[in-house]
């Protein structure tokens, strides 16, 4: 398996998208709580990769996947903070893998990835949410996110049930100096 960082997604790369697609469709399907609700369409989720297109191409967003045999089989992205006081944090969001590729480790390395991607862009706070009870809430945990608090009926499940959040924040260090805890 091999972790790589996209610098764009253009219409040139249309494969890259179509595969970025399709994990979507699949992670909603089986119940991802990544911010969306079945049905979910393949327009829906074009119009997403769009939108991550849009931000990457300003610079406010990085893109990593994990390849297997030629298919994306897990991907997350680091939204960098725009504002002027919050230049030194960013947050993780859409942690994915591919429902057959899951409890291999993918995800845990995909995390290590964007931390030390963090860290080279002087990110040095990581901000993150999940359903509290997911299996994204223990490996964060394991990988030493310290939990701030719940959330009770925060977000809607795929399903459309009410589900509480917990939000997670993690330091790393940074290329000029460590932030004061």
């Amino acid at each position: 398996m091999q972790i790589i960082e996209i610098a764009s997604l253009t219409p040139s790369n249309k494969s890259l998208k179509q595969n970025l697609i399709s994990l979507l469709l699949t992670c909603v399907k089986h119940g991802a709580s990544i911010g969306f609700l079945t049905p979910f369409s393949e327009l829906e989720a074009t119009q997403y990769w769009d939108s991550v297109a849009s931000d990457m191409q300003r610079g406010g967003r990085i893109l990593l996947i994990a390849i297997q045999d030629e298919q994306i089989i897990g991907t997350v992205q680091l939204s960098l903070s725009e504002k002027q006081n919050g230049s030194h944090r960013a947050e993780i969001e859409k942690l994915m893998v591919h429902p057959d590729a899951r409890k291999q480790g993918i995800a845990k390395q995909l995390m290590h990835q964007v931390e030390a991607v963090a860290s080279k862009q002087n990110r040095r706070l990581l901000i993150l949410d999940t359903q509290t009870g997911s299996l994204a809430y223990q490996l964060y945990l394991n990988l030493g996110y310290q939990r701030v608090g719940e959330i009770p009926c925060f977000a809607l499940s795929t399903e459309g049930e009410l589900e509480a959040t917990c939000i997670f924040y993690k330091y790393v260090a940074g290329e000029t100096q460590e932030l004061k805890q």
